[in-house]
């Protein structure tokens, strides 16, 4: 009978394991949509023809038939291998290759011909580069803004291994808002990004409005991942101390199965409270939401502001 009843234990206990390994299912709030506009089409073949590289194509990211169907895109310069490998990151890791000198003029004509008003750019994270890819910034931000007419950036950058220099020549070229995600709270750092800092990121926003408080900074998060509601608003209460201007809060969504899984999908209405908290706590503008990323409508902050 003990025998009998430790082994019905043992196969309970490895049922449970099954139960918690199995990927959980998905809400109806996070069905999304099947998109075809007239546009994607023309956007793609330009993005081929120009051998430019999208965040939303390489990332995989769920608002990409809506953004090519509205002909935008979020760019992604110095080429599409990142030298680190976030575990929630569908992006390409390894040794990539040297930059191309005509990505910047390259990007500056598509954003023309695409006809729009604010661009997006960020980057693989270059650690193999000496300057870690922002002199390369730099050139993108003065190829748009040369532009006739003018046309505004925004640039989700990398850490650059905290050096200040680096930070300073993207600062100098003077891009509208300058983002820096830390995509999750402190406490997850070793299981999510490995070889970032969760310090080291806030302080390179603060940075920015310590030398150059005429630029926004933006920062974001990703949940579902294992945090805590009160890890989430101490994150938030940090980026108000670095004086971070706008914030972005979406729901993770595993790329695949040898990604990080998801561990929660988080309610629309939590998102809610998390956009209200984060006015009550100053930030200019919030935008949280299941499938919100940090580029997505990214002009739509900038103008609430006018």
């Amino acid at each position: 009978m003990a025998e009998s009843k430790t082994t019905g234990s043992a196969a309970g206990t490895a049922d449970n394991r099954q139960e918690k390994e199995r990927p959980l299912r998905k809400p109806d709030w996070l069905k999304i949509p099947i998109r075809r506009g007239n546009n994607l089409a023309y956007v793609e073949d330009l993005l081929k023809d120009s051998t430019l590289n999208t965040v939303c194509k390489e990332a995989n990211c769920p608002n990409r038939m809506e953004c090519y169907s509205n002909k935008t895109a979020t760019f992604m310069i110095l080429g599409s291998v990142c030298t680190r490998g976030c575990r929630f990151c569908n992006v390409t890791g390894g040794k990539p290759g040297c930059p191309d000198p005509e990505e910047p003029a390259k990007l500056a004509q598509a954003v023309k011909a695409l006809g729009l008003k604010f661009a997006v750019v960020t980057s693989v994270t270059r650690d193999d580069l000496e300057d870690g890819g922002s002199s390369v910034f730099a050139e993108v931000i003065r190829e748009v803004h040369a532009l006739d007419p003018p046309v505004g950036i925004e640039v989700l950058i990398p850490d650059f291994q905290g050096r200040r220099e680096d930070l300073e020549t993207v600062l100098e070229a003077g891009p509208e808002i300058l983002n820096h995600n830390v995509e999750t709270v402190p406490s997850l750092y070793s299981t999510v990004r490995p070889e970032a800092v969760y310090e080291r990121s806030v302080e390179l926003l603060a940075r920015v409005k310590e030398n150059h408080p005429e630029i926004y900074t933006k920062s974001g998060l990703m949940l579902g991942v294992g945090e805590t509601e009160e890890e989430v608003l101490q994150v938030m209460r940090d980026l108000r101390k670095a004086n971070v201007d706008f914030l972005t809060i979406g729901q993770y969504l595993a790329p695949s199965k040898e990604h990080l899984p998801v561990k929660k999908y988080v309610s629309p209405e939590s998102f809610k409270k998390y956009e209200q908290k984060a006015l009550e706590m100053g930030f200019k503008a919030a935008a949280c939401a299941p499938f919100v990323r940090s580029s997505y409508n990214a002009a739509v902050m900038l103008e609430s502001l006018k």
